[in-house]
């Protein structure tokens, strides 16, 4: 019995085929007949590359997927949901909108993520199969296609295609983009910006309503949205649309930033890394901001993200106060933050913190006498300032320094 398992598992033609062509669509064929199981295959951005469906199946949500070349947004926040997945392993699932369960994995290929692969549990027998089966299905179909991705003269098919081509660095000049464009509604497509959709918390509560896709298509008709990377990346037309994002945020439980206006689809590229960046960092268990921002509200924060734990920055005077705040529950830092952001303004500090003149004044003498902090020395203010904002980031988060966007900034 063990020998007759070991024989239907046998990878060795799909090792033979591996060698033998260059062709991810034959091996996820092979890959499906190996397993006895329908199959697809992702790339990184949630896209499907190959599968396999064998004659007599029929699942509406695999289907669907296929003639659509890639997954759902409810199957990609599963994806940005799963531990397993996250850490480099396989996690069993079930979608709606299927009566079976899938087994997805990540495929990994010189300790790059290419993309996953998802199987069909039609008769609950995945479960069963040998790791090691496992792993040289998930190797061979990672190193095709980690060969695929590798290739630079690969056509593009779609505007999706050359956008993530684009958002990848892949263009090395603006000419050449735009030659590709010709054809696309890129061609003539000036949004005014762009919207990342973090899924991680993602829920549908609305049983039978339509799906995220669907209700961004009827919310945002000319976003143009897609997955990258684990987010969806829609294009705007105007900041107006700030309060639509917060019903849509609430109701599916999602964080949206809304990138800095966008002038040329060219720099897509270094507005996208911030923008990244922003919502990784709405992410921060630190942050209770809102669900919905702009960069711009973000950029200070974002600032000291990338310098944070580098104390060895800060004067020793500021670590000192710091410590002494931390010590006896007092607020040295924060009247000293805002005394410089308010230019010495004593008024200013005074409504900033709610205090009292004479709290405020006794503390700024403090400050000079007890600290040692030079305050009548403009030429440290900037030392000083980025000082101890880094210590506010690191002893209250990002939400201290949120910059709340009014009504006339946001329509600007």
């Amino acid at each position: 019995m063990e020998n007759e398992r070991q024989k239907r598992y046998s990878t060795d033609v799909l090792l033979a085929e591996f060698f033998a062509q260059d062709d991810l669509k034959a091996l996820a064929v092979d890959a499906g007949a190996l397993l006895e199981c329908p199959l697809l295959v992702l790339d990184d951005t949630f896209h499907v590359t190959a599968h396999h469906r064998p004659l007599g199946f029929t699942d509406p949500l695999f289907q669907e997927t296929v003639r659509q070349g890639q997954i759902t947004y409810e199957a990609g926040a599963v994806i940005s949901q799963s531990d397993a997945l996250s850490a480099g392993k396989a996690d069993y699932v079930k979608l709606d909108g299927s009566e079976y369960r899938r087994r997805f994995a990540p495929l990994i290929s010189s300790g790059v993520r290419l993309g996953y692969l998802i199987c069909v549990d039609i008769d609950d027998h995945l479960q069963n199969i040998p790791p090691e089966t496992w792993n040289t299905v998930e190797q061979v179909l990672a190193k095709q296609a980690f060969i695929e991705t590798s290739r630079h003269d690969k056509p593009f098919e779609t505007a999706e295609d050359i956008l993530m081509h684009l958002l990848d660095g892949g263009f090395s000049s603006a000419p050449y983009f735009y030659l590709q464009t010709s054809g696309t509604y890129l061609a003539d497509f000036h949004p005014t910006g762009f919207a990342l959709i973090d899924l991680t918390a993602y829920h549908n509560e609305y049983l039978g309503k339509r799906h995220l896709k669907d209700e961004l298509r009827a919310r945002f008709p000319q976003s143009h949205s897609f997955l990258y990377r684990g987010d969806i990346f829609l294009f705007l037309h105007g900041t107006k649309d700030f309060n639509g994002f917060s019903a849509l945020a609430e109701e599916f439980r999602l964080k949206v930033v809304m990138s800095d206006g966008l002038c040329d689809l060219f720099e897509l590229p270094a507005l996208y890394r911030t923008a990244h960046e922003a919502l990784e960092l709405m992410m921060d268990y630190r942050f209770h901001g809102g669900s919905v921002c702009m960069v711009a509200q973000l950029r200070t924060p974002l600032l000291l993200k990338n310098i944070e734990g580098r104390s060895d920055l800060i004067a020793k005077e500021i670590r000192a106060l710091a410590a002494h705040d931390r010590e006896n529950d007092t607020q040295y830092c924060e009247t000293l933050y805002h005394y410089l952001t308010c230019c010495r303004s004593l008024k200013k500090t005074c409504d900033a913190l709610f205090t009292h003149r004479n709290t405020v004044l006794y503390r700024i003498h403090r400050m000079q006498d007890d600290f040692l902090i030079p305050l009548d020395d403009s030429a440290v203010h900037a030392d000083l300032l980025l000082g101890v904002s880094l210590l506010l980031f690191e002893e209250k988060g990002p939400d201290f320094f949120l910059h709340t966007m009014n009504k006339a900034e946001s329509e600007e």
